[in-house]
């Protein structure tokens, strides 16, 4: 029995001391939300614990408490980190985007713009049998990082997306042309090679295109454009399987 009572005092003892620790904690955050340098640190306890939406509720309250402070613009750059961090890309690049509206001339512009091309390119489907458009938007903000920033520490990247991107949609190109080459539409599949041939001829998929639009054009008749893509297959490709196809095709 009276190890009984021992125990129970010791509980309750427990229970009282986590009690008065949560409250202090509590009387604590209380007292450091009373600036936004306090507001701003609870905040990013919440988002290193990965309390996103707390922490997003946190960096919020900042903004409207202390709107000119120079934690206010912290933390509008935080949300969209915070977004993009949780891999809600659509609100990261809103937020993003908002951002660079409002601040255009941060010291942080750089790392916004590659951001909000990023947020694009995160929301792109896994397949290319699917809708590309942001792949477009995508390529738009990484362009822009490496032309207006240069020596930023994420062209590198942003290029080895761009190129991913211009390898996504070419590859689009070549699978609707395959689409409608199969169907022996090949005025509609000639078409889209050329699109390949003209926008994205760096891409892995250029020398398949040149392929495929010469022997299209073997099967419309076009003798000009099937000179052309035999042409350019010999001169940058005089090895390739691609050449060796079409010709077999186009005797």
């Amino acid at each position: 029995m009276e190890s009984m009572e021992k125990s129970l005092t010791t509980l309750v003892s427990a229970l009282l001391a986590l009690q008065f620790f949560l409250v202090a904690g509590c009387a604590s955050d209380d007292k450091k939300a009373d600036t936004p340098e306090g507001l701003f640190a609870i905040a990013q306890e919440y988002e290193k614990d990965e309390r996103f939406e707390e922490a997003i509720k946190r960096y919020t309250e900042v903004k409207n408490r202390f709107p000119y402070s120079a934690k206010a613009v912290d933390a509008e750059l935080a949300v969209a980190d915070v977004y993009f961090k949780q891999e809600s890309f659509a609100e990261a690049q809103i937020n993003y985007t908002t951002f660079r509206e409002l601040h255009p001339k941060h010291p942080r512009i750089d790392y916004v713009v590659f951001r909000i091309g990023l947020s694009y390119y995160n929301q792109l489907p896994e397949t290319i049998d699917r809708d590309l458009t942001l792949a477009f938007e995508a390529i738009t903000y990484f362009s822009e990082l490496t032309t207006k920033f240069p020596q930023s520490a994420h062209v590198a990247e942003a290029i080895e997306k761009r190129t991913d991107c211009y390898k996504k949609l070419s590859e689009k190109e070549n699978y609707i042309g395959e689409f409608y080459f199969k169907r022996e539409k090949f005025d509609s599949a000639l078409t889209r090679y050329e699109n390949v041939i003209k926008k994205y001829p760096q891409s892995p998929g250029y020398v398949l295109a040149l392929s495929q639009a010469a022997i299209c054009a073997k099967k419309i008749g076009n003798d000009e454009k099937l000179k052309k893509y035999i042409s350019i297959l010999e001169n940058q490709f005089p090895n390739s399987d691609e050449l060796s196809d079409a010709r077999k095709a186009t005797r």
